[in-house]
């Protein structure tokens, strides 16, 4: 099984800039897809973005133009860039791998965008 740790998260400013990464135990480059998604208290999980095996990514509209996902197979990593953010991007993120038919999740990262 794939066994994903996220990081990268904290408080930060609204128009700050934060890094996330997602590590996974084993080789993420196998996967389908890879994919952040995001849940504040009370409120469903929403996707992301999205990067699939050729590097072809997808966005929220939301997060579109200050938001970038990346994949870095070497390290067994996936990125997101964020900058610009603002209030509403506090949430939980979660990586999400698909592998196959398989769906693997994370623990998540708390990141909080407050003055």
């Amino acid at each position: 099984q794939e066994h994903l740790v996220e990081s990268g998260g904290g408080l930060v400013q609204p128009g700050g800039s934060l890094s996330l990464s997602c590590v996974g135990s084993r080789n993420i480059s196998s996967a389908s897809s890879l994919a952040w998604y995001r849940q504040a208290p009370g409120q469903q999980r929403d996707f992301v973005a999205i990067i699939d095996s050729a590097g072809l990514t997808g966005y929220a509209e939301s997060v579109k133009g200050r938001f970038t996902i990346a994949r870095d197979n070497a390290k067994n990593t996936m990125t997101l860039q964020m900058s610009s953010l603002k209030p509403e991007d506090t949430a939980v993120y979660y990586c999400n791998l698909l592998i196959g038919t398989r769906v693997y999740w994370g623990q998540g990262t708390q990141v909080t965008v407050s003055s």
